[in-house]
């Protein structure tokens, strides 16, 4: 039987021992800290159920969703660790999350209420995490709604309703290594502990810090640690990711068509790429539809043939083209967006280097269409192979 490489001109391979083996060294330098894997967003473009399972094979204690489908979806696969919904959302599938066993967040009075109420519709209690605003100025209860929102929660646990599971909040400048607003906010989500603690909440966890948090800032690591890009070989730190991590994720494409141009040859919408001489010109398979950026055009972020070769003119929804030059490519050739940098090819974190942007939005924007792979095969590292 044909594999998705066949039926289709691009793939984005993932390589799921990456993912396991990224988690097991993160838990061994976390200082005992639980580990959450977070794999919303399609675990970040990776596969949710497939990165799921992978985190915890490699150790993850908890997972981090988004939205309750995300939990669900977890555990339809069969994923028994707990699963954290993110984000404070008033949804109306509460209560299926809470018949699953998973915890949700609330930062508003309000949102403790529903949660309330969707629990006695659901027949048991909520697992309920609360999250404060301690500057980031998103999601959460800021310093003057906390205490009624303790208020509400210890009232829908004295009914029977919710148990308090957590107490979290989420950096805003962990990603600036010395930013003084990240210690600013661990002392503020400390006072915010402390306050629902002192007013009987026992929560199981307490937990502040994101990939960039854990990685730079020790103090923040607390009960528990929030790994989003770190499991998948990335993170929004400058120079990216540590090298002890392994990026998960290749895209590749075949070259869908090559042909040979005479020099003034206009390419691509708006002929913004006019050839200067005979050459190659070969036709990839992928275009902004499919996650390629447009600011692509004129960059060397393709690799074929052991090197780099220019995007020629207007990326396009479904295609772009590469000037090979004079070098001998034929059609079905395959060319190489972005991997772990083992043969020199463009990483995640060189494009979104390239385009001003992060390696997430890099990998979370490859489409649908792009089927993802597959593998277990050893993931190779400094720290020495790791069998997942």
């Amino acid at each position: 039987m044909d594999g998705p490489g066949d039926r289709y001109h691009a793939q984005a391979p993932v390589d799921l021992a990456a993912i396991a083996r990224n988690v097991a060294i993160l838990r061994q330098r976390m200082n005992g800290s639980q580990v959450m894997a977070v794999v919303k967003a399609d675990g970040y473009g990776h596969g949710i159920t497939q990165a799921g399972r992978a985190a915890v094979d490699g150790g993850a204690d908890w997972l981090g969703v988004v939205h309750v489908a995300e939990a669900t979806r977890l555990r339809e696969a069969g994923v028994t660790v707990p699963v954290l919904c993110l984000m404070a959302l008033a949804e109306g599938a509460h209560a299926d999350a809470i018949a699953a066993g998973v915890d949700l967040t609330a930062g508003t009075v309000s949102l403790v209420r529903q949660i309330a109420a969707a629990a006695s519709r659901a027949g048991r209690p909520a697992r309920l995490q609360l999250k404060a605003d301690t500057g980031l100025t998103r999601g959460g209860a800021t310093r003057a709604e906390w205490p009624a929102v303790v208020d509400a929660a210890l009232a829908a646990q004295a009914d029977g309703q919710v148990r308090v599971t957590g107490l979290w909040s989420h950096f805003a400048c962990a990603d600036d290594p010395g930013h003084p607003s990240v210690a600013a906010q661990l002392a503020r989500f400390g006072e915010a502990a402390d306050y629902a603690e002192k007013a009987g909440l026992t929560p199981e966890v307490r937990h502040i810090a994101n990939t960039a948090g854990a990685l730079t800032f020790p103090p923040s690591r607390l009960d528990l640690v929030r790994l989003g890009g770190a499991i998948y070989g990335l993170s929004t730190l400058p120079g990216g990711a540590p090298g002890w991590l392994r990026p998960a994720m290749t895209l590749t494409a075949r070259l869908a068509q090559v042909k040979r141009v005479p020099p003034g040859t206009g390419v691509s919408y708006g002929h913004r790429y006019v050839t200067t001489a005979e050459t190659t010109l070969g036709l990839v398979p992928l275009g902004y539809a499919d996650g390629v950026p447009r600011g692509a055009a004129g960059r060397p972020l393709v690799q074929a043939r052991g090197r780099r070769w220019p995007i020629a003119g207007t990326v396009c929804m479904d295609q772009f083209v590469v000037d090979f030059g004079d070098e001998p490519v034929s059609a079905g050739e395959e060319v190489v967006l972005f991997g772990p940098g083992d043969d020199g090819e463009p990483t995640a974190q060189e494009w979104g280097e390239a385009l001003g942007t992060i390696s997430y939005e890099i990998v979370t924007g490859i489409g649908g269409r792009v089927p993802r792979t597959y593998a277990r095969a050893q993931a190779r590292g400094p720290e020495g192979d790791v069998d997942a």
